[in-house]
């Protein structure tokens, strides 16, 4: 999974990655200090791989991971190739998700682009940039269905659809807030729109407003209400307390945490919601080789998430052996959650639950 960071300059964008990956992305007090997108792949916390992992004490520990990519910040005229804009416009095409930094926060000492604070200004000026972009690629895939109206009436429909998602770019709303049945989402899909793209925004905020109730502050209930209006998520997060505790030990860190009312980091906060967001959960693969974690789409069967390990396992599927996570903690071993009926064996249908602990059998 690949999440693009964005943001005006000066919002906190950078100082977010640099925390969250630290990988070190230069951060500064001017626009276009990230000239390149810098990438840094982090491992998803998951306490249940933690738990596998003092039972079979494994050779090798793999959790699932997440490649953040720092884009370049963007200016208004991005679309025409203003500022770093064609770089920026390409680098967020290969994005799974794009995590929106936006700035909630008060400081005199680090100047905003345009000179006040204003999130939903901050939003729009990024979307715009994107909606022209989307317009333009519309347009094309118009006049392409257009002609094959021509021939086929069956275009129709498309054709509609793809003119009332044009009117809504138009009213400079994001392709992603236009109400979709099924079939229109999956016409939509066949569209390669950057605000089709699902986003969090995240929500920066100073220290104090975390131990004031984020609630109370006004610029993060506006992004709030805004995400709400165009199906999007929300995270409230502090890119400075986020750069601190990346040096701290695991105590340090939750006792610091604590102190905020937090019980987890922004960055297990964010993958959280992006999992969510993208509809995705991990099964668990658990042996004296290895205890691993693998991502798959909620809703894939037992032999598309077997092809995830090797394109065999999945070609030459036999069944798969499923035992749910918790079941196998409470037994403590595989032998005795056998011998309780527990290890259930699942065909070609069965679909993948969250946590699941699984064993493919295949022959090729």
């Amino acid at each position: 999974m690949k999440l693009g960071i964005v943001g005006l300059p000066n919002v906190g964008k950078s100082t977010l990655f640099n925390a969250i990956t630290n990988a070190g992305a230069q951060s500064a007090n001017y626009p276009f200090c990230t000239i390149e997108p810098n990438v840094g792949v982090v491992a998803v916390p998951d306490k249940r791989l933690d738990k596998l992992a003092e039972m079979y004490e494994p050779d090798k520990y793999t959790p699932a991971s997440i490649e953040f990519v720092d884009i370049a910040g963007l200016v208004k005229g991005a679309s025409k190739g203003e500022g770093l804009g064609n770089k920026f416009l390409a680098n967020i095409r290969e994005v799974d998700a794009i995590v929106h930094v936006v700035r909630c926060f008060e400081n005199n000492d680090i100047v905003h682009v345009d000179g006040s604070i204003d999130p939903i200004r901050d939003i729009e000026t990024i979307n715009l940039e994107l909606i022209l972009s989307d317009v333009e690629i519309l347009d094309r895939r118009i006049d392409k269905t257009q002609k094959l109206l021509k021939g086929d009436k069956k275009y129709e429909v498309e054709l509609s659809f793809f003119k009332q998602v044009k009117d809504a770019l138009n009213n400079g709303k994001a392709a992603r807030s236009v109400e979709c049945t099924e079939a229109e989402k999956e016409i939509l899909a066949t569209v390669s729109l950057l605000t089709n793209k699902p986003v969090i925004y995240a929500a920066n905020m100073s220290d104090t407003d975390f131990a004031n109730g984020i609630e109370n502050n006004p610029y993060f209930q506006k992004v709030k209400e805004f995400a709400e209006s165009e199906h999007s998520a929300v995270l409230p997060i502090c890119a400075e307390v986020e750069a601190e505790i990346v040096e701290m030990d695991k105590e340090e860190k939750d006792m610091f945490l604590s102190d905020m009312g937090l019980t987890e980091s922004g960055l297990d906060r964010l993958i959280h919601k992006c999992y969510e967001l993208l509809g995705l959960i991990s099964y668990l693969t658990a042996g004296k080789q290895e205890v691993r974690a693998w991502t798959i789409t909620k809703g894939t069967k037992a032999p598309g998430a077997a092809g995830k390990i090797h394109t065999d396992f999945e070609r030459g599927f036999i069944r798969a052996e499923v035992i749910a996570y918790n079941d196998l903690i409470e037994n403590g071993s595989m032998a005795t959650a056998k011998e309780k009926g527990l290890v259930r064996s699942e065909g070609k249908e069965y679909v993948m639950q969250d946590g699941d602990v699984v064993l493919f059998r295949f022959n090729v």
